[in-house]
C-alpha cells in the first residue's frame, strides 16, 4: 500500500491510480483524482513533473551516485521521503538498502529510473511517501536554476564588448594520443601513469600539467592536451589512480570502495612527484628546461586539486563549516559533499612557487574559503563555470571564490548554457562515468571545449607576452562565453546583492 502525507494528511493511495493521473489529471476520473485535483493548479503541476521526472538517469552514471559516499547521503535524505516498511526487525539502514537494491535492480532494466517506477518496484508491504519534503526538494533545484537564470541576466546588463570569434584550426596530422610513460613515485606501490604531449612548434612558455575529476580519466581531457601542445605548450596528462574510470568501475562490482573527497591527498601527491620528476630531468622527452614553471589545469575534483597545489590551503574552521552545511544535504551543490570529505592535513606544496598560473574548469571552494576567496593566491587564475551546473554552482563555487580578485591576469568565465561536464569529451561507449544524456551535458560539447581551448590559449598567451584576456562576450558557432577581471566580477556580485536584498527593485543601468 502507498500513503501520501501531504499537509499534515495522510492518504492511502491506489498506486495504479495515482500512475493513471499523473500520466493526464484533466482527464483521470478516478476516485485519487477528485482529491488530488482539488490542489491548486501550480501544486497539480509540480506532483506530475516529480512522478513523472527521472531520479537517475543512463545507467553507468546512476551506478557511480548510488555506489559513492555523496550517493549514500543522497539515499539517506530519499529515505527520509521514500520510507519503505521494510518489516519487522529491520534495523535503521534497512530502508536505505532496500532502496540502493531496488534503483540498482531498476537500472539494469531502464535506461531512465523515475519515481513511479521506484515506487512500482520496491517490495514493501507499505510506503510512505511524504510529498511535502519531495516538492520542497525539486523547489530547490528550481530555485537554484532559477536564480542562476536571473544571475545571467545581471550578468548581461554589464555591458561587455562582443567578440566574434572562429574555431582554431588545428593541424590534420596533428597527435590523437600521448606518449605514455609510467613515472616510479615513492607513495604508490605502482608506477603513476602519464601522456606527455611535447610541444608541436616554437615552446610558448610554461609547460602544463593537466588533471581529470573524480571518477574521470586523462582521455577525456585529451582534447585540451592535443590543442595546447599543437600551438606549443608541452603537456603531461595525469591519471590519477584510485580515484580514476578503473577505480570507479572496480566500485561498481564490489571490488572496493567508491572514490570520494579522501583521494585529494593522494592526488597532491601525484602533482609533487609529476613536478619535482621534471625539476630532476625525468621528463625529458617533452623538450623543456628542468624546473621550468608549470601551469595547473585541472576539471572539477582536479581542478581542486590545482587550487591547492599551487598553495592555496583551507581557510581554518572547515569542519564547523562542514557541520552546518551539511544539516540539511545540499542537494543543489553536490561539490559540498566533497569538500567535507577532505583530509584533515593537507600541507602547502614544496613545488608552490614554481606554478605560474591555475586553470580551474568547474573547481568548487566555497567551504574552503569562505571569506578571503582566492585573494591570497598571488598567481594567475582563470576560473570557468556553467550557467547550468548544479554540482559546482557558478554563483558560489566560482564567482564567490573569485570576487575581489585583483592580480591584473586573472578572470572569470561564465559559459552560457555549460553544464558541470563542458570539458568533457567522451570517445569510448563504453565508459563507466559518462555515458549522459544531453541534458546533463547542457550545449554541443565539442564547440563548448572549442571554445574553452580558445580562451585557454588567449590566456596563456598572456602570460608571456604581458598581453590581458580583455573582459568581453566571446562568441563563437552560436556560443556565448561572459570573461570578467577581477573588478567586473566584484560588480556583479554587488548587482546579485542588491537583486538579492530588494527583488522588486529595478535593474542597475551600467555605463
Amino acid at each position: 500500500m502507498l500513503e501520501l502525507q501531504l499537509d499534515g494528511m495522510a492518504i492511502p493511495v491506489d498506486l495504479r491510480q495515482l500512475e493513471a493521473w499523473s500520466q493526464d489529471p484533466a482527464r483521470s476520473r478516478n476516485e485519487l483524482a477528485v482529491w488530488l485535483n482539488l490542489l491548486d493548479p501550480r501544486s497539480r503541476r509540480n506532483l506530475v513533473q516529480l512522478l513523472n521526472a527521472p531520479l537517475l538517469q543512463e545507467k553507468s552514471l546512476g551506478e557511480q551516485l548510488l555506489n559513492s559516499w555523496s550517493g549514500e547521503q543522497l539515499l539517506s535524505e530519499v529515505a527520509q521521503l521514500v520510507q519503505p516498511d521494510s518489516g519487522p526487525g529491520a534495523d535503521e539502514h534497512a530502508g536505505v538498502n532496500l532502496l540502493r537494491q531496488t534503483l540498482d535492480g531498476l537500472l539494469q532494466r531502464e535506461r531512465k529510473v523515475t519515481t513511479l517506477q521506484l515506487l512500482r518496484a520496491l517490495p514493501a508491504r507499505r510506503i510512505s511517501l511524504k510529498l511535502d519534503g519531495v516538492i520542497e526538494l525539486a523547489q530547490q533545484w528550481r530555485e537554484q536554476l532559477e536564480q542562476q537564470r536571473l544571475a545571467l541576466q545581471q550578468l548581461r546588463r554589464l555591458a561587455l564588448p562582443l567578440r566574434q570569434t572562429r574555431p582554431l584550426v588545428l593541424s590534420q596530422q596533428g597527435r590523437t594520443a600521448g606518449i605514455p610513460l609510467p613515472l616510479p613515485v615513492r607513495h604508490r606501490s605502482e608506477s603513476l601513469p602519464l601522456e606527455l604531449w611535447p610541444a608541436e612548434g616554437r615552446l610558448q612558455g610554461p609547460w602544463v600539467v593537466l588533471m581529470p575529476g573524480l571518477g574521470g580519466d586523462g582521455n577525456q581531457l585529451n582534447w585540451l592536451a592535443a590543442g595546447l601542445a599543437h600551438w606549443g605548450w608541452p603537456v603531461v596528462v595525469l591519471d590519477h589512480p584510485g580515484s580514476d574510470e578503473a577505480a570507479l568501475k572496480a566500485s561498481l562490482i564490489g571490488q572496493r570502495p567508491p572514490p570520494g573527497g579522501e583521494s585529494l591527498k593522494e592526488r597532491l601527491a601525484d602533482v609533487e612527484a609529476v613536478i619535482n620528476s621534471q625539476r630532476q630531468g625525468s621528463l625529458a622527452a617533452l623538450n623543456v628546461p628542468a624546473g621550468a614553471p608549470v601551469v595547473l589545469i585541472g576539471h572539477s575534483l582536479g581542478g581542486l586539486t590545482a587550487l591547492l597545489a599551487a598553495g592555496q590551503l583551507p581557510e581554518p574552521g572547515l569542519e564547523q563549516r562542514c557541520r552546518r552545511a551539511l544539516k540539511r544535504l545540499p542537494l543543489t551543490n553536490l561539490s559540498r559533499l566533497l569538500q567535507c570529505q577532505l583530509p584533515k592535513d593537507i600541507a602547502a606544496p614544496s613545488h608552490g612557487n614554481n606554478v605560474a598560473a591555475v586553470v580551474a574548469f568547474n573547481g568548487f571552494g566555497s567551504l574552503l574559503w569562505p571569506n578571503r576567496g582566492l585573494r591570497e593566491l598571488h598567481k594567475p587564475m582563470l576560473l570557468v563555470g556553467g550557467s547550468l551546473d548544479l554540482i559546482t554552482p557558478p554563483l558560489s563555487e566560482q564567482l564567490g571564490v573569485f570576487a575581489g580578485q585583483h592580480h591584473p591576469h586573472s578572470r572569470l568565465v561564465l559559459l552560457e548554457g555549460g553544464s558541470h561536464f563542458s570539458p568533457v569529451r567522451v570517445t569510448d561507449q563504453d565508459q563507466a562515468l559518462f555515458q549522459l544524456g544531453a541534458d546533463l551535458v547542457g550545449i554541443n560539447p565539442r564547440q563548448a571545449q572549442e571554445l574553452l581551448l580558445q580562451l585557454t590559449i588567449e590566456f596563456l598567451k598572456g602570460l608571456q607576452q604581458r598581453l590581458l584576456l580583455s573582459p568581453q562576450v566571446r562568441q563563437q558557432s552560436g556560443i556565448r562565453a561572459h570573461v570578467l577581471d577581477g573588478r567586473r566580477a566584484q560588480r556583479w556580485s554587488e548587482l546579485l546583492r542588491t537583486r538579492a536584498a530588494d527583488p522588486a527593485a529595478p535593474p542597475a543601468r551600467q555605463p
